[in-house]
């Protein structure tokens, strides 16, 4: 599953963004039993692994000039749900990518 969320902020701002908030990704998991780890593995790309309800996805988010790219395998036993979850993970990482509330 690949999907890609625009966006006009450089590739610096994601990185940014990214490091700040990418401690809230399993808030934005259903059911809030997921447990998620993430991994630089290099400047613009970060590892994600997500485990939740007996199943382990690991995935990359890759920062590109003017996209944020999500990309995961899923396992057949979810192919079912990849409409669902591709479009939560456009709605919520166009959440991650928003500037800061000034509260």
């Amino acid at each position: 599953m690949r999907v890609a969320i625009p966006h006009d902020l450089g590739r610096e701002e994601v990185r940014k963004r990214l490091r700040e908030r990418s401690h809230e990704i399993a808030d934005h998991i259903p059911g809030g039993m997921a447990q998620v780890a993430t991994d630089w593995t290099g400047e613009d790309t970060m590892q994600i692994n997500v485990s939740a309800m007996g199943q382990d996805l690991r995935g990359n988010l890759n920062v590109e000039d003017t996209e944020l790219v999500f990309e995961i395998a899923l396992p057949l036993a979810l192919s079912f749900v990849e409409p669902i979850i591709s479009s939560a993970v456009r709605q919520q990482g166009q959440k991650m990518l928003e500037a800061p509330s000034q509260d």
